[in-house]
């Protein structure tokens, strides 16, 4: 059924699959102790990870996966402030935002045993009717990506905001200008230096084209929307390779183009929707900011630990080519690919 060793499981092929699911199911039939909703294990969503914490909860390798998967979490997102904070302080030395940014309250929401309708409920009472900017920050595994797609399908003329394309649009930019040059390749030290920043961020317009909110790219050869070219131009192999260089020494001018392009649209009667961290979205005006948090943090590690495991033994009866897993089976599943991850 599997071949194993201390970090994985690996599916070995469909007929020793099937083999061992029909062991699985005779030792689950035999104890009668565990079953697990086929139709749950179907959905992927927080249903099918709330229902893998409840059966394996006090399992002992499910509470080493999930304590590893706390501590991974949340050094990740410490890593990641870290780096955010160093590109506002390069920032603030350029002059790029201040120094001493008041942001006001974020509104503190404990997501401990919330759905994420309770959670949207909770926002939504003290938004404004008309348009306006809303930021949410909070830990991974706070739910921050949920609760943004679910304010997106229930708030009229609402929108979400991505820094993804401006990034893009800086690093095309700054190709472009390497090519100008006579460059070989793309030079960093060269490119991005606080003169030719700025003379990018001065190529990028945000306004309404064509009846739309939308990126300008007009300059060194470009002159393009951003929406005709995201899937073409600014997915490039080279634009790709050279973001991370660019986005870390172009916090600070990103963010100051989303604060002025989310009042755009806010005074055109939009809401619109920004997930990140405080570092960056402190620099964004908006009375309406929110914090997703955890009281017991240990729950971050649970649904990582969950999510990882039901994607695993999704992809164990769909090798097997078994189109209608029994309860039974599937809860053995879960037991086994726990113990060795």
């Amino acid at each position: 059924f599997f071949s194993m060793n201390k970090s994985t499981a690996v599916l070995v092929g469909s007929a020793a699959a099937v083999a061992g699911l029909a062991y699985l199911s005779r030792v689950a039939s035999a104890t009668k102790r565990d079953t697990f909703p086929a139709e749950t294990l179907a959905a992927q969503d927080a249903t099918t990870s709330n229902a893998v914490i409840d059966l394996l909860r006090t399992n002992p390798n499910f509470v080493r996966l999930a304590a590893a998967e706390t501590s991974g979490t949340m050094a990740r997102d410490k890593e990641d402030e870290l780096k955010l904070e160093a590109g506002i302080r390069m920032a603030v030395d350029k002059g790029v935002l201040k120094a001493d940014v008041d942001p006001g309250p974020y509104q503190t929401i404990d997501v401990l045993g919330k759905s994420v309708e309770e959670v949207v409920r909770e926002i939504t009472r003290s938004l404004p009717k008309g348009g306006c900017v809303l930021v949410l920050v909070g830990l991974s595994g706070t739910g921050k990506g949920t609760t943004v797609a679910r304010l997106a399908e229930l708030l009229p003329d609402s929108t979400t905001w991505s820094n993804g394309n401006v990034f893009r649009s800086l690093t095309l930019l700054a190709l472009k200008w390497c090519e100008a040059q006579g460059l070989p390749a793309f030079d960093a030290a060269r490119a991005l230096t606080p003169d030719n920043l700025r003379d990018f961020m001065s190529m990028l317009t945000f306004d309404k084209y064509n009846g739309k909110f939308d990126i300008r790219i007009q300059g060194l050869g470009v002159d393009a929307l951003v929406s005709d070219i995201c899937n073409t131009e600014l997915k490039a192999p080279a634009v790709g390779k050279a973001i991370p260089t660019v986005a870390n020494v172009t916090q600070g001018e990103v963010v100051k183009f989303v604060a002025e392009a989310t009042a755009k649209m806010s005074a055109a009667g939009l809401t619109v929707l920004i997930e990140g961290r405080e570092a960056t979205v402190n620099h964004i005006p908006t009375p309406h900011r929110f914090a997703l948090t955890l009281s017991d943090t240990a729950v971050i590690g649970q649904r990582r630990a969950a999510q990882r495991l039901m994607a695993s033994a999704k992809k164990v009866f769909e090798a097997a080519n078994v189109q209608e897993p029994k309860g039974e089976d599937i809860a053995a599943v879960l037991k086994m690919l726990v113990s060795y991850m």
